[in-house]
């Protein structure tokens, strides 16, 4: 497996509009065939570290642990240079021992472990829990899970003051180009659709990051062609849900497949399209590392990883 290494990021301006957060409710395994740790070369040697001006590492908690997502974040943090695990909540696991930790049942032990740094990858609700006993302790989060909308992101910046947040729709270094590229097109073309697909086991829908993509699509155009469909034959509808500017969003949902999508813009005589797929887990951890040895630079609440990789 190949090292990634991405060049020194400036300190860019945080707290940029984005959609609802992305579960990447999957699993995996955290290393790869090779032996390859993830986050081992991911910052470059110039990169300052959170944390680790004195040389220790960033001490983290994670919850959800229990969960697909969860586990996989477990094992990476463990097996990553300059991080160390100290804690990990999950109210389905009180006690089972995970990476060397006794999973404990919410975000008050993981504070009392002295955890820096706290990935949530749970469900909306116990987020919204989670997130304000981190930010009264000043610890910094980095948010995976589904559903937190804009009301949810206004909290969290009346929140976050003596520490950081960082919300991320898509852990995926890949995604997160996917919908840079599509908010860079979508002034060029008259129409886009975007269409997501995920195993069968993902319990919302549509993504964070198919919600996050049309977002940031409406943002850069507003000069959208009106749908000419008059009749849908289905009840429910044929045409998908409508997102921001009435850009459709459509969620398919198989078994079989982990996290994918496509953005497809078509205006006169032409029509593009913009796909991204992950094939492995494993491709979500280098983000999420990412984001907890960096979020220390990106005051208040940031969404996306796109203020992190200088995007």
């Amino acid at each position: 497996m190949a090292t990634w290494e991405l060049p020194p990021t400036p300190n860019a301006p945080v707290g940029a509009a984005g959609g609802a957060a992305e579960p990447i409710s999957a699993t995996g395994a955290a290393t790869g065939g090779s032996g390859h740790k993830p986050g081992r070369g991911w910052l470059p040697p110039t990169a300052s570290l959170a944390g680790m001006e004195s040389g220790a590492p960033i001490r983290v908690g994670v919850l959800g642990a229990a969960g697909r997502m969860g586990r996989a974040v477990c094992r990476a943090v463990d097996g990553a240079d300059g991080l160390v695990l100290v804690a990990a909540a999950d109210p389905a696991v009180v006690g089972e021992d995970l990476d060397g930790v006794v999973v404990a049942a919410g975000p008050a032990e993981v504070v009392e472990a002295g955890a820096e740094v706290v990935v949530d990858f749970t469900v909306v609700d116990a987020s919204r829990a989670n997130l304000p006993i981190l930010a009264e302790a000043g610890v910094h989060a980095v948010v995976g899970t589904s559903g937190l909308d804009g009301d949810d992101l206004a909290g969290l910046r009346s929140s976050f003051g003596s520490s950081n947040c960082v919300v991320v729709p898509n852990f995926a270094i890949g995604a997160v180009l996917m919908m840079r590229f599509a908010e860079i097109a979508a002034p060029w073309f008259d129409t886009a659709e975007v269409l997501e697909f995920h195993h069968d086991g993902k319990v919302d829908a549509p993504s964070g990051t198919a919600l996050a993509t049309a977002d940031r699509m409406a943002a850069a155009s507003a000069d959208w062609a009106a749908d000419g469909t008059m009749t849908e034959n289905l009840s429910g509808g044929g045409r998908g849900a409508k997102g921001p500017s009435d850009i459709r969003i459509h969620a398919v949902r198989m078994r079989g497949m982990v996290a994918h999508q496509e953005v497809v813009l078509g205006t006169t005589g032409q029509t593009l399209t913009i796909r991204h797929d992950t094939v492995d887990r494993d491709s979500f951890m280098p983000g999420v590392l990412l984001a907890v040895r960096r979020i220390a630079e990106v005051p208040g609440v940031t969404v996306g990883l796109d203020a992190l990789l200088g995007l």
